[in-house]
């Protein structure tokens, strides 16, 4: 059913706001990949992401996503919107590829395409200085990079300074908890401290209440 899902491009894009705090304006957006069931249900992400992972179809559905953020922002661009830019998440497998930097651009269609990447820590720190080489070559192009659940995965502080990064993503775990965990607000706190220290933006995933806000 998902093979064919892809094939048929059933496959499509949920976008998730990212908020400004201090101004509460819309600055950027999350593109989430979304699948229907045959009964018209949402099919969880948790289920067939790693079902898309396992097969290699992940391989085609990520392009399917790079290639959806990016008409959509020329969609928004050509109706005169000033759209912020998506930020689409990136698969380890979908990394490794030496061919990934090209595949890339050819789907969104080169630079200007207002689309971003979200990679997470342990897709790094596998192959730490290919993932460096490929990552500068895609900023040099103008698209921003984030590090998704920073503070969950194998991260080293020794290499967060050589990462062509601009953004780092407070995990949702600890956003969640830090209105009831001194330990989570310790954590978060010293996460946007480092972010700032390496001239990094900052985004808390999962904000949900105004406590958290």
């Amino acid at each position: 059913r998902l093979r064919q899902a892809v094939e048929q491009r059933e496959l499509f894009l949920h976008f998730q706001p990212k908020v400004d705090l201090a101004t509460r304006r819309i600055l950027g957006l999350e593109a989430l990949m979304r699948w229907q069931g045959a009964d018209g249900k949402l099919v969880s992400p948790a289920l067939f992401v790693p079902v898309l992972e396992e097969t290699g179809l992940i391989h085609d559905a990520g392009r399917i996503a790079f290639e959806m953020a990016a008409a959509a922002y020329r969609e928004w661009s050509a109706l005169g919107l000033k759209p912020p830019r998506v930020a689409v998440n990136v698969s380890a497998l979908q990394m490794r590829r030496k061919t990934f930097v090209a595949e890339l651009f050819d789907a969104i269609g080169g630079g200007g395409s207002g689309v971003d990447l979200e990679i997470t820590e342990s897709l790094l720190m596998q192959d730490i200085d290919a993932s460096i080489a490929k990552l500068a070559q895609l900023r040099e192009a103008g698209i921003g990079i984030a590090l998704d659940d920073f503070g969950t995965g194998h991260s080293s502080l020794a290499y967060l300074s050589r990462l062509p990064l601009d953004t780092l993503k407070i995990d949702r775990g600890f956003v969640r908890g830090m209105t009831e965990n001194a330990g989570d607000t310790s954590i978060v706190t010293a996460i946007i401290s480092l972010a700032q220290a390496l001239n990094l933006s900052v985004v808390a995933e999962g904000v949900e209440t105004e406590e958290q806000a």
